[in-house]
Parts: C-alpha cells; sequence; structure tokens
C-alpha cells in the first residue's frame, strides 16, 4: 500500500430450570399436542482470539484452515499496520516513523488487537545501496529485531513485510512488480534465521504483486524492465533453508486484491504453514461480497486467509465494517491500515496521534474490533430442542458451560416451536407454540428484557418460528398459517405486523424470516 456464523451463540445444556409461568399457563401449555421434537440448529459467530495472544506466551501456528495459538486455541490475526520502516530508512532520515517505545505498543493493544504488520525495506536490512549506515545493516536489524520482541512482549503477533525492494543497484524507494532474484532471497534468509526461534512472528513474502502472471507470481520470471523477478516459491524456500518454521502469508496478484489463482498456484511448503493474503481497499479489484465469495471464501477453506490491508479512503468505515462482518462470517483475519499519523483519505490512517485517538475512519475499525473481542468465540454448533434445551450438536458442538444456561424449560413436554439468539451471543428468546416468547442467559450473562408486547394465541398451537430485529430489541412470530405477528421487548414499541399471504388450509408457516 503507498501510505493499504453471525448469528450468535448459545451455548452447551446444564442443569436447566423451569421457566416461572402461572399455574394455568403451565397446565395449558402441557396440553400441547405430541409430536416430533423440533430442533433449531443455531451456528455461531467465528470468534477472533483477539486477547488470547496476550493471555499467555504469543505463538501462532497453522492448523488446517486455521491459524492457533500455541496452545491449539482458534486465532484470528485482528491488527494494524505500523508503517514507516519501510521508507524512512531509505529515505535517509530515521528507521520508525513515530515511536516505537512500550508507550506506542500498548496504544495499538488498547484497540483490542492482537497483530501488528511490520513492513520492511530489503536494502536496509541488508546494508546496501547506499542507505546510511545509522538506518542500515546492524543499526536496522538491530531496531527491528527489538521492536518485534517488545510487541510480543507486550501480547501482539508480528507480521514481517517484505515491503519496499529493488534489484541490482537500484535503492529500495518503493513498490516494485514482484521480489527480485538479485536480495530478496538473501534478505528472507537473512530474517528467517534471525527470527526462527520467535514463535510470535509471522512473515509476509511480498507486499503487492502486480502486473505479473500466476506462473511467474509462483516461479519468477523476466519483468518487462528486464531484471529478474523472484518467485514465491524461491522465497518460502529461502525461509525454511534456515529450518524456520513459522507460518508464511502469500499475498495475491493484482496488489495484493486476486485470489482467484492462489490455490492452484500454491508454493509447496514441506511443513504446511502457509498462508493466503489479500489486500482489500474500497477501491481494490476485489471490492464486493460477491468476490470475496467467489475468490476468497473458497481459500479460506483450504488455508486460513489473513487481510494484510484493509482500507477506504472515505474518512468513513461503511466499506470495512461490510468486509470485516463478512470476514467475521467466514473466519478471515484482517489488519487495518494504517496505524500513521496521516490523512483518514490519502493514507488512509487510522490515528490521529500515537496515543491511539482515532480518525473518523479508525474510529470504525476500532469499534469493531472492541465488538469482535467481546463476543464469544466459535462453539457451535448447538440446537434448542422441543423442550427448551440448548445442546452442543455433531462433532463441531461446543462443550457445555461450565455454568449452567438460564432458560426457559419444560421438561418432557414438546412445546418449543423456535429460538432466536441475540447479536451480542449473550442470550436469546424461545418460542412456543402458542406465540409466547421467554427470554433466556447464557453464562453469567443477565437475562434479557423480557416480552412486553406480542401475539399470543391461547391454547392454541399455532407459533412456528421467530426472528430477531433492532438489535433484539423487536421481533416477528410467523404462525402456521403464513402470517408474521410483531412484538417488543422491555421499553421497546412493537413493530407493525408484515403484509403477508395467509395459507388457512395448512400448517404452512415454519419460519420467520427478515433482511436487511
Amino acid at each position: 500500500m503507498f501510505w493499504r456464523p453471525i448469528t450468535t451463540r448459545l451455548f452447551g445444556r446444564g442443569q436447566r430450570p423451569g421457566w416461572v409461568r402461572t399455574g394455568a399457563q403451565i397446565a395449558a401449555a402441557a396440553t400441547l399436542a405430541p409430536g416430533i421434537l423440533v430442533a433449531l440448529t443455531i451456528t455461531t459467530m467465528a470468534g477472533s482470539g483477539a486477547r488470547a495472544a496476550a493471555s499467555s506466551a504469543v505463538s501462532v501456528t497453522v492448523s488446517g484452515n486455521e491459524l492457533v495459538t500455541g496452545t491449539g486455541s482458534p486465532l484470528r490475526l485482528l491488527g494494524v499496520n505500523r508503517s514507516g520502516t519501510e521508507y524512512a530508512c531509505a529515505q535517509g532520515w530515521g528507521i520508525f516513523d513515530g515511536p516505537s517505545d512500550s508507550a506506542s505498543m500498548a496504544a495499538i493493544a488498547s484497540w483490542d488487537a492482537n497483530a501488528v504488520r511490520v513492513p520492511l525495506n530489503e536494502d536496509c536490512w541488508l546494508g546496501l545501496n547506499g542507505v546510511k549506515s545509522a538506518y542500515s545493516g546492524a543499526s536496522y536489524r538491530s531496531a527491528v529485531e527489538d521492536y518485534v520482541a517488545s510487541l510480543n512482549q507486550a501480547g501482539l503477533v508480528a507480521i514481517l513485510d517484505l515491503h519496499w525492494s529493488a534489484p541490482g543497484a537500484q535503492l529500495a524507494l518503493g513498490q516494485q512488480q514482484m521480489a527480485d532474484v538479485d536480495h530478496s532471497p538473501s534478505f528472507w534468509s537473512s530474517v528467517a534465521d534471525a527470527f526462527k526461534s520467535r514463535p510470535g512472528v509471522v512473515f509476509d513474502l511480498y507486499n503487492e504483486p502486480h502486473d505479473i502472471s500466476w506462473d511467474c507470481w509462483l516461479n519468477g520470471c523476466t519483468t518487462a524492465s528486464g531484471w529478474q523477478a523472484a518467485g514465491m516459491q524461491s522465497l518460502l524456500n529461502a525461509v525454511r533453508s534456515t529450518g524456520a518454521r513459522q507460518p508464511v502469508m502469500v499475498a495475491g496478484l493484482n496488489w495484493g486484491g486476486d485470489l482467484s489463482g492462489w490455490l492452484a498456484h500454491e508454493p509447496a511448503d514441506p511443513i504446511n504453514q502457509l498462508v493466503a493474503a489479500a489486500h482489500i481497499y474500497s477501491y481494490s479489484q476485489c471490492d464486493t461480497a460477491t468476490c470475496w465469495n467467489q475468490t476468497i471464501a473458497p481459500t479460506a477453506t483450504v488455508v486460513p486467509v489473513v487481510t494484510g490491508e484493509l482500507g477506504e479512503t472515505d474518512c468513513a468505515a461503511g466499506f470495512i465494517n461490510s468486509y470485516m462482518s463478512w470476514a467475521d462470517a467466514h473466519g478471515v483475519s484482517y489488519v487495518g491500515w494504517s496505524w500513521n499519523t496521516a490523512s483518514c483519505r490519502s493514507g488512509p490512517a487510522l490515528i490521529t496521534s500515537y496515543s491511539g485517538a482515532p480518525t473518523a475512519f479508525g474510529s470504525g475499525y476500532e469499534s469493531h474490533l472492541s465488538y469482535v473481542a467481546s463476543s464469544p468465540t466459535a462453539g457451535g454448533p448447538y440446537v434448542v430442542d422441543g423442550s427448551g434445551g440448548i445442546d452442543p450438536a455433531g462433532s463441531a458442538g461446543g462443550p457445555p458451560l461450565a455454568a449452567p444456561e438460564t432458560s426457559a424449560s419444560w421438561p418432557g413436554t414438546n412445546i418449543v416451536r423456535g429460538a432466536a439468539a441475540l447479536p451480542d451471543a449473550s442470550g436469546g428468546y424461545v418460542l412456543d407454540g402458542w406465540g409466547g416468547v421467554h427470554p433466556f442467559a447464557v453464562g453469567s450473562n443477565a437475562m434479557p428484557l423480557p416480552a412486553t408486547t406480542s401475539a399470543y394465541w391461547p391454547e392454541q398451537d399455532v407459533a412456528r418460528g421467530i426472528a430477531l430485529v433492532s438489535a433484539g430489541q423487536t421481533g416477528y412470530v410467523v404462525t402456521a398459517a403464513g402470517q408474521a405477528a410483531s412484538f417488543a421487548v422491555g421499553a421497546a414499541s412493537s413493530l407493525p405486523p408484515l403484509s403477508t399471504a395467509s395459507m388457512p388450509a395448512g400448517a404452512a408457516g415454519r419460519a420467520a424470516l427478515v433482511t436487511s
């Protein structure tokens, strides 16, 4: 860059206290016709593990199509790019742009970030092509090594990225089409050797390949300018030749925005520690959900995907919020560009000061990281059974909670017709056949507000489905005849009834569907 499942979790079944209702309601509920138990599968939002790295020694590795911590817990890398180490040295005025002390790292961590991508310059690392000795060679390497050690100490994974490079005697002052044979393999041999004992490091082989073929991307080629590009395979080989076993990120074509050929040209890694990297901006090639679904999602089913750069240039957050929500649902990591005090349009910059004060763009990013950090990690799917029990399902189901959930429960009675989870995963609502809407809480969360207005059909088993809207403050119940009636919780006002085609001849209604 020049300056680059969501439903919510229902938890495991513990001891379920009976739901408190009037005696008449309890007796009447038991008269509902017996039948097949209704089970609603509720999948989960993929948890970020955003604080996992900070809770123990920082470590990251690849397991299947996931990144995991040293203890095997799922981990998504959610963080920021700390630009400066790619250009200050080559421009001759420093190594970092802005502070690199512990306070600056604490400011990054305060955003609920768990990763920092550090762009590097191959000439500065290797001490080549006339870079001032104060900012290159041993001085540069020592500064970067100390910075990475401090990042890990602060609980942050360090992503080391070959950002600026150049062939031959040309000074690395910008982004090339691809890494060069002259210096890039040597750069990675040296970097990997320096950090091979640090489990909290990820290597990002080349920032933004562009204007080359997929074959050149993998195997190298002679560029139109006449110099020899190094392919991703040779860069990976340089890393592995040192004995380094850390995950290696490999960015797609078209400035990182194209993963369409990634799987077909995946480099061969003897230890299966590869990560696909995408760069997504509001103006980049892959800036729609259609593209994300067609290229990123299939890749994420095979290998982990990290969005190495993410941003928009309108000083707002509408685009990144759309992408981050999509990424959350697909287990994809993202690292915002950038933690620098530049313009939120031309950067785009996340901050106005290194204390962490956000730009308007950064505010949206910070808010989303906070939301994800406070959301439960994935552990589903779970099902709600006909008597109100909430249970893990299948091999992917999560374990029961140590503390039981607080839930409506009617043991031995087939009364439940649906369930819906709140967006924050703290609980939800169970629907009975008469239209009763009953809150439940999970873990130590507070009980959701009770339904205060609701359609209700005493002694008639007509309700079939439930959907929440407005962050769970209101919703709809659908009947067997296809009618949709609204309800509200707490002091909220119920929504207008939906105009629907009634199907009185049979029990046709089955679910409440709300789109946004």
